[in-house]
Formats: C-alpha cells, sequence, structure tokens
C-alpha cells in the first residue's frame, strides 16, 4: 500500500505513503488515492476530509518523473470529482507541482514551518496539469501566481501565508493537531449547511455574480427542507448544542 486510509470518528485522513520518493505519485498511487476520494464522498459518516503526506520531509513533490506518464488519470479532487465535504490539506513540507495542485484544491491549506510550496513543471519542460494554472491565479494574486507559474519560483511557508496560498503555519509536530482541531471545528456545525457553503462558494466563483446569487438561493432553500436545518434554531430557541444528523 502506497496510501493509507483512516477514520477518526466523522473525521477521515488520507495519507500519501511513499515517504522515500517524497510521497510523488506512481500509477499506484494515483489510483490508490482516487478511490480513497471517493470513498470518503460517498461515505455518510465521514464528514471532513485530511490529506497529508507521511514522514515530514514531504507533502508531495507531485507526479514521480521517473514514471512512465499516463495517456489518462484516475478522476482526482484536482479534475473531474467534485467532492462538497470540506477537505483540508496538511502541508508537511514540500508540496511541489501536482502535489501543490492536490493542496490548492481543497478547502484549507495548514502548512509546518519548514513547508515549501511551488509548481516549477516549467524547470522541466512541463506545465502543471492539475489546475494549478487555474486555480492559483484564482487564490493569490495574478502577479504573485505569475512569479510562481513561469519563474518556477518556490515559496516557504511564511511567504505562502502572506500571500494567502496556506491560512496557517505551525510546528511540525503540531500539524496533525491543528488539522484534527480545524475538521473537529467543522464537525460541530451542520454538515449539509457546510456542504451547501461551500457549493455555492466555489461553484460561484467561476459564475457571474448573479448567476452565484441564483445557486446560493436555490442551496438555501432546498437546505430549508432538511432535518438539520430545523434542529438548528429548535436547538438555538431551547438554549442546547444542536445534534445535527447530516439530513
Amino acid at each position: 500500500m502506497v496510501l493509507t486510509y483512516e477514520k477518526k470518528d466523522k473525521i477521515a485522513v488520507i495519507t500519501l505513503d511513499r515517504p522515500e520518493a517524497l510521497n510523488s505519485f506512481n500509477n499506484e498511487l494515483l489510483h490508490q488515492f482516487s478511490r480513497a476520494l471517493i470513498n470518503f464522498r460517498d461515505d455518510e459518516d465521514d464528514w471532513v476530509l485530511i490529506i497529508t503526506g507521511a514522514g515530514d520531509k514531504a507533502f508531495s513533490a507531485g507526479f514521480d518523473l521517473k514514471e512512465e506518464v499516463p495517456k489518462t488519470f484516475p478522476s482526482m479532487i484536482t479534475r473531474g470529482l467534485e467532492i462538497f465535504k470540506p477537505v483540508i490539506a496538511a502541508v508537511n513540507g514540500v508540496a511541489l507541482g501536482g502535489g501543490l495542485e492536490i493542496a490548492l484544491a481543497c478547502d484549507l491549506r495548514i502548512a509546518s514551518e519548514n513547508a515549501k510550496l511551488g509548481v516549477p513543471e516549467t524547470k522541466w519542460g512541463l506545465m502543471p496539469g492539475w489546475g494549478g494554472t487555474q486555480r492559483l491565479p484564482r487564490l493569490i494574486s495574478p502577479t504573485k501566481a505569475a512569479e510562481m507559474l513561469l519563474m518556477a519560483r518556490v515559496v516557504d511557508a511564511k511567504e505562502a501565508c502572506q500571500m494567502g496560498l496556506v491560512n496557517a503555519v505551525v510546528s511540525s509536530s503540531e500539524l496533525m493537531n491543528t488539522a484534527l482541531d480545524w475538521a473537529k471545528q467543522i464537525c460541530r456545525l451542520g454538515p449539509l449547511a457546510v456542504r451547501s457553503t461551500k457549493k455555492a462558494m466555489w461553484k460561484g466563483l467561476s459564475s457571474s455574480f448573479d448567476d452565484g446569487l441564483c445557486l446560493e438561493e436555490e442551496l438555501f432553500g432546498l437546505l430549508r427542507k432538511t432535518n438539520d436545518a430545523k434542529e438548528g434554531p429548535r436547538a438555538f430557541a431551547e438554549k442546547r448544542k444542536p445534534e445535527f444528523k447530516g439530513k
């Protein structure tokens, strides 16, 4: 196995497990990662996902250039697989090329102090192919994105946080604890509300403002019909914590 999939209550953790190759992707890891993502998406008991890498040197160095590049790639969160449950990247060390592109496809990114992030594909005569050219300029300023994309520039954790590429920087020893704490905070919220909010946010970014408002209105209307949406106000009125069921 080049990947582990663990469950901690309502939190799933995917660990890319090729530390000897900086958790870079070979064909086996590609397919195991895709299956793990689909498993998380389809499991009603899993509410939040954390993605990280084995060891303390690398989240992932992207696709292993020693491997033959496949003609087609399995569906992943970078392209072809939509997951509206929250996904957190715990970036432990280098996140380069496809490794950073996976982190970019997550909703929240927490980096260890030794993290290095970049999309240096042009250095090897290639280009980002897992969404980096599209997500990076939407996430940070286009001028900074151009530096990273066109100059193969790698940034450290501190600069990544300053430019909004990651949400927070913590010590290596506290990285997973922080990611789990964030995931637990999300699990206290209404899961259907969180998923609808995520869908409205990310779908809205690729739509016009008016279309985004229409999507928000549609999702709001659907959410109001759920049991969770009734439980929240009821718990508020009764001065207790809500008990959300995801229904």
